[in-house]
């Protein structure tokens, strides 16, 4: 029995490291398509908010007179909006790792 056991612990270690590496593998093939993903998906979360803003001031600036610009007041409020859902959805997503 004793004979067999190195045998057992040297196929455990090639086993182990096996499957560390291919862990490894997709951690790091995620973190490519990931981060490529997790960029656009920030700078649309961003984007769109204050581009609806802007539209939004832009329109109630040339429908009602004002001595404050809508214009800026909702670009401000839409990247707000878009910075706040944008680190929602990353800290969401770097909770599921």
């Amino acid at each position: 029995m004793d004979k067999h056991r190195p045998r057992w612990r040297n196929f455990q270690r090639q086993i182990f490291r096996k499957s560390d590496r291919k862990l490894k593998a997709r951690r790091e093939a995620k973190n490519i398509w990931f981060g490529l993903g997790m960029f656009g998906m920030v700078g649309w979360s961003v984007a769109i908010p204050s581009l609806l803003g802007i539209g939004l001031g832009v329109w109630i600036d040339t429908h009602i007179q004002s001595k404050y610009s809508w214009t800026l007041m909702l670009l401000v409020i839409g990247v707000a909006l878009g910075c706040l859902n944008a680190w929602y959805w990353i800290s969401k997503e770097s909770q599921s790792d």
